[in-house]
């Protein structure tokens, strides 16, 4: 006796909507998913999405510009409307739309008259949430798509809930596609995701770690040495950002120095410390920025962000790489449960 293999597809009506292939999308991590790194996931079937939050007009476009060359596939372009100034998002949304952006993906609290101007220009609005109750929000505001982020995430993270919890309650209240996005650094997590109801995930961590990703090498080599426990999240890495956003980072002497206080922090009472630069531009102890190509200066003094699915990511490989893998090994996954659940032939 033996039993059939079933053949496994990965293709959601999410992938129909954005273009995609398979369900896999990047975050759009400011700094890090440039050109490069959208163009890579984009072309290996999955959905890119470039990290513009708080550019100037002429670096977007420039990066939408070069997406433009490297690619014909749909992509999306991620600002935080809520965490920028109100002149710059303008100058932002109205660069983007003139040179034929489709997509927008958004973050932090939900702006509608921000949404209602994309959709209006016939552009797709994929929204990240960190509560249910955001989720109903950018529905009504008339997003597409819910990205919703989990605590487990790394980069800022909006909301306290775990993953798939949040996940699942956003599908309980909604028709739209669900992505779920936090600790999902492999096609075990897409496998799990897809298993729950989600359309797709996001993934930040595993896709920082890539060649083509714009972060500092040190910074990807955090990653490959990482496990989830050391990771720790806090707001002390807050200047540029109101008070209380935490992010999740690899801890660090910055951390360590807090004594296990990691929340709490006010931005107005942090020093003003210049420890690296980006070219002739200064980043400060105690700000959002993390360690890029062109960073130098104290590197492990900054914010090193990471998820908590960092554990299982060992290796910097291209973007294309990490895609299939994911893919392959989902597929793998889901197959051996659909021959676990087939009825056996004889």
């Amino acid at each position: 006796m033996t039993k059939r293999q079933p053949e496994v597809s990965l293709h959601t009506p999410l992938c129909d909507l954005l273009g995609c292939e398979v369900p896999v999308l990047l975050a759009g991590m400011g700094g890090v998913s440039r050109w490069e790194l959208a163009a890579a996931v984009t072309n290996a079937g999955g959905y890119g999405i470039l990290g513009m939050v708080r550019e100037d007009p002429s670096p977007i476009a420039e990066e939408v510009t070069a997406m433009q060359v490297a690619t014909d596939r749909p992509f999306a372009v991620n600002l935080i409307p809520a965490a920028t100034e109100p002149g710059l998002l303008d100058a932002q949304i109205a660069c983007c739309l003139d040179l034929g952006v489709s997509a927008f993906s958004f973050f932090w609290d939900v702006m509608p008259g921000v949404v209602a101007r994309v959709k209006q220009a016939g552009c797709l609005v994929l929204h990240q949430v960190g509560t249910v109750e955001a989720a109903r929000i950018a529905e009504d505001a008339g997003a597409d798509v819910i990205i919703a982020q989990g605590v487990e995430a790394g980069g800022h993270v909006h909301g306290r809930s775990r993953t798939f919890a949040l996940t699942e309650a956003i599908l309980a209240q909604t028709d739209l596609p669900v992505v779920a996005s936090g600790g999902i650094p492999d096609g075990a997590g897409l496998a799990a995701a897809l298993t729950i109801g989600a359309s797709g995930v996001q993934c930040g961590t595993a896709f920082l770690a890539t060649e083509e990703s714009f972060a500092h090498p040190y910074h990807k080599a955090r990653i490959a040495a990482a496990s989830g426990k050391d990771t720790v999240l806090t707001d002390v890495f807050v200047l540029n950002w109101p008070k209380g956003a935490a992010v999740r980072v690899i801890g660090n002497s910055v951390t360590d120095a807090l004594n296990g206080h990691y929340l709490g922090h006010d931005p107005d009472a942090l020093p003003r410390e210049t420890i690296a630069c980006d070219d002739d531009q200064p980043r400060l102890r105690f700000s959002t920025d993390s360690p890029l190509r062109n960073t130098t200066g104290d590197l492990e003094a900054m914010a090193l962000y990471a998820g908590q699915g960092v554990g299982t990511i060992c290796d910097i490989v291209p973007g294309a790489t990490r895609v299939a893998d994911m893919v392959a090994q989902a597929e793998r996954i889901l197959g051996a449960v659909g021959s676990n659940n087939s009825e056996v032939a004889t």
